[in-house]
């Protein structure tokens, strides 16, 4: 699931790099953060009791104590996310770019689970969560553990900068530019980014001003000439919409801060006044400001009100510089409706580190990550016509980043829109992109003569405006634009393409587990599946009907797992057969990969599964409420979580059943709110080939020692090490290294076998 007064923090960062030496050291050559308080001391379980006494007293399973707290995990993770700055195994711009990550996520946790706990308090919500916490009680220990992560995400900064600047790359006071350094970069302020500054007065005639989510901001106190009397005024730092955080002070690597750049040009902004102080400000407001939808008319109009909610929603955290006067903290607090005590954040270093993706983004090759190209999918390398391809060579499974999604899915919605046999296309739409260029060939399909309909989630959130700009766009070009069911995000990643073959119509499906979104499908691992299965495809025809008129289809479906009506019980109904065969004396085995595990059923069923016997092996990203290793509770259950260059997104649940194989794959966490109120599908994957490329996938990760975190007993987290002599290698690294493999055997097969490579079945008709 981030600066001393007057003369500024923000001018004192390189002065900074040698003086916290000795406090940045205990930093530099560990990869395991300093425990995270919180957590353990709620545990409630003494896990050194030897197995049998500890299973005595713990027959029920909602005992509170088993279960961890979904706030604290997932802000462990943000832990295992900024140690990958920390560590030095990891390129020096990709450390800056997880030092950016873990503020940006950190930035969203206030947004999102601050606010909505601060929300429950202010409504007077008592109510226990499943691991017996009260809302107040979850706030209190957030606040001890962001602490924590603030003091590391120090070190690991001030440890950063260091090792910058011995690669000539430099973060530089304004006060210690040369003069004919301040002139040029004072020039550049003047030309390109004055004109944007909007200074505005807090007086008597002048009320506080509105200040916008994630601004950065100066207050600066003024003197009239001649005058003891004081006045205030805010100054924003116009960073975004091309303007940079980072000014580059002559040709090298070399950068000042804006809002330093600004401090030494007040003048300007307030000509003849006497600039007494300025000080750097920033605030974090509440996310959760969506309407109640069951009185919404209008979902659009619904939407839109919110996105201006949330513009002036409560404010959640004020940021402010170290040393910054006592009176502007508290007058700064009451203006804002802050506790000055308990949401007021002081910090002596770079506010917003969320910015430093300017700083990661540097043309440094040396020291990024080698670059990864992905390749195209083997059997999609043949450029015949790709439903041709899908119907001959069976289900097709993709892996991205690894392999290429613009040669696959985009090419996909491509040559259906281009294709005459093509006459329908249905497609879900959650998060995506202009540079994923599906919303121009669903148009191009439009104006092709086909049948189009485009189910848009408006909910996304952070993505609403967007969505609804997509919408309008799909709309004017004449598609088909629902949005889902009422009450229920759709957050399944479904295209549907019905094509007239030589034999009749045929249905051409994708189901995957990430955004149709080209950014993050070169940054997530995601997967998905291309298939012409005629189960599959009636599948998510009722679905897409349910989608588009809320009706619920009249049976059952024959092969998907869909969300909120099914999946859930069916997912436990799976487990519970599991412990069934284990009970029989067929050793059971559970495999899940997911981002988050927060469901207290499933939790629970897999805990009862653990207790017979069953073995229990989970990769789960972040949250976690399930607790492994616990005496005649979860002895079999491990849990791992993978942290690396690409931020794993894929869902791939197995089950052993007595070797009659299970995969699925799909869009659904194991959280309640996926389980139970959204629009979710798995699809099961039947193929051997697939089952084999799944298989490799789930042993390649549960076998890592680099990026492998594993879960102790009690919450906490310790990272493996490889064994001496043997290769510091991921998992990543090492399904880079198979896609490649992967190309340069079908290239060789290829030159033997023309065509023939990419081949399951017989040659049919078009």
């Amino acid at each position: 699931m981030s600066m001393p007064a007057a003369a500024g923090a923000a001018t004192s960062v390189e002065e900074q790099d040698g003086s916290n030496d000795a406090v940045a050291a205990s930093a530099v050559d560990s990869a395991t953060p300093t425990p995270v308080p919180g957590e353990a001391d709620a545990a409630a379980i003494d896990t050194s009791r030897p197995a049998a006494q500890k299973a005595q007293g713990q027959s029920d399973l909602k005992t509170p104590g088993l279960y961890l707290n979904r706030e604290l995990t997932w802000l462990k993770f943000n832990f295992r996310v900024l140690n990958e700055g920390r560590d030095r195994r990891t390129p020096l711009l990709e450390r800056i770019k997880f030092l950016a990550i873990a503020a940006s996520n950190m930035d969203e946790f206030f947004m999102k689970r601050i606010g909505g706990l601060k929300q429950q308090i202010g409504a007077g919500v008592h109510k226990l969560t499943v691991d017996g916490r009260t809302p107040g009680q979850q706030l209190e220990e957030c606040r001890i553990v962001m602490a924590e992560f603030r003091r590391q995400q120090r070190e690991t900064f001030v440890d950063v900068l260091r090792d910058l600047k011995q690669q000539n790359i430099r973060i530089i006071p304004f006060a210690r530019l040369s003069r004919e350094e301040q002139a040029a970069v004072r020039e550049h302020y003047y030309e390109n980014i004055f004109p944007l500054v909007t200074p505005l007065a807090m007086d008597p005639a002048h009320p506080f001003p509105f200040i916008s989510n994630l601004s950065l901001n100066l207050l600066v106190t003024l003197r009239f000439p001649h005058e003891s009397r004081l006045t205030m005024a805010r100054v924003k730092v116009p960073v975004g919409g091309g303007v940079p955080r980072f000014l580059r002070v002559g040709t090298a690597n070399h950068f000042v801060l804006l809002e330093d750049v600004m401090r030494n040009c007040l003048q300007d902004l307030f000509p003849g006044m006497e600039i007494e102080s300025t000080e750097l400000f920033r605030v974090t407001r509440n996310a959760n400001t969506l309407r109640g939808e069951e009185q919404a008319d209008d979902l659009v109009a619904m939407i839109e009100a919110e996105l201006r909610d949330r513009k002036f929603a409560p404010i959640v955290r004020l940021e402010v510089e170290q040393g910054i006067d006592p009176n502007h903290r508290g007058m700064l607090a009451a203006e804002l409706g802050l506790d000055e005590e308990l949401d007021v954040y002081e910090t002596d270093v770079m506010m917003s580190m969320r910015d430093l993706f300017e700083i990661a983004r540097l043309d440094v090759p040396s020291l990024h990550d080698t670059p990864h190209h992905p390749i195209d999918n083997v059997l999609l390398q043949d450029r015949d016509n790709i439903f041709h391809i899908i119907r001959e060579s069976g289900p097709i499974l993709l892996h991205h980043p690894y392999e290429s999604f613009a040669t696959s899915v985009v090419r996909f919605v491509q040559e259906a829109a281009e294709d005459p046999k093509v006459l329908a296309i249905k497609m879900t739409l959650y998060r995506t992109s202009a540079d994923t260029l599906i919303i121009d060939r669903l148009i191009d399909a439009a104006h092709n003569g086909k049948q189009v309909a485009v189910v848009v989630e408006l909910k996304a959130r952070f993505d609403e405006a967007a969505n609804l700009r997509w919408a309008n766009r799909l709309e004017e070009a004449g598609i088909h634009v629902t949005y889902g069911v009422l009450g229920l995000k759709t957050h399944c990643k479904l295209i549907l393409v019905v094509r007239r073959d030589y034999n009749g119509l045929r249905r051409y499906c994708h189901i995957g587990t990430g955004n149709y979104h080209a950014g993050t499908a070169r940054l997530y691992c995601d997967l998905g599946m291309l298939t012409c299965d005629k189960e599959v495809g009636l599948d998510l025809t009722e679905l897409f009907n349910y989608l588009t008129t809320g009706c619920r289809p009249a049976r059952a479906y024959r092969k998907i797992l869909a969300a909120p009506n099914l999946m859930k019980k069916m997912l436990l109904a799976k487990v519970e057969r599991e412990i069934g065969h284990q009970t029989a004396g067929t050793p059971g085995l559970i495999r899940f990969k997911c981002n988050a595990l927060e469901d207290a059923d499933m939790v629970e069923a897999l805990y009862r599964a653990s207790r017979s016997g069953v073995k229990v092996e989970l990769i789960v990203r972040d949250t976690c409420r399930l607790r492994p290793g616990i005496g005649g509770v979860s002895e079999t259950i491990s849990v791992i979580s993978i942290v690396g260059r690409f931020l794993e997104h894929t869902r791939i649940y197995y089950f052993h059943n007595a070797g009659e194989e299970e995969y699925f794959i799909g869009s659904a966490d194991l959280m309640s709110r996926n389980l139970e109120s959204r629009v979710e599908v798995v699809v099961p994957v039947e193929h051997p080939g697939l089952r084999r490329e799944l298989h490799a996938v789930l042993e390649t990760q549960l076998n890592d020692k680099r990026s492998a975190w594993e879960m102790n007993a009690d919450g906490s987290y310790t990272q493996r090490r490889p064994r001496p002599g043997h290769k510091d290698r991921s998992c990543q690294e090492a399904l880079i290294e198979a896609a490649y493999l992967r190309a340069e055997r079908a290239k060789r097969l290829r030159k033997v076998k023309p065509r023939a490579f990419a081949r399951r079945g017989p040659k049919v008709p078009s």
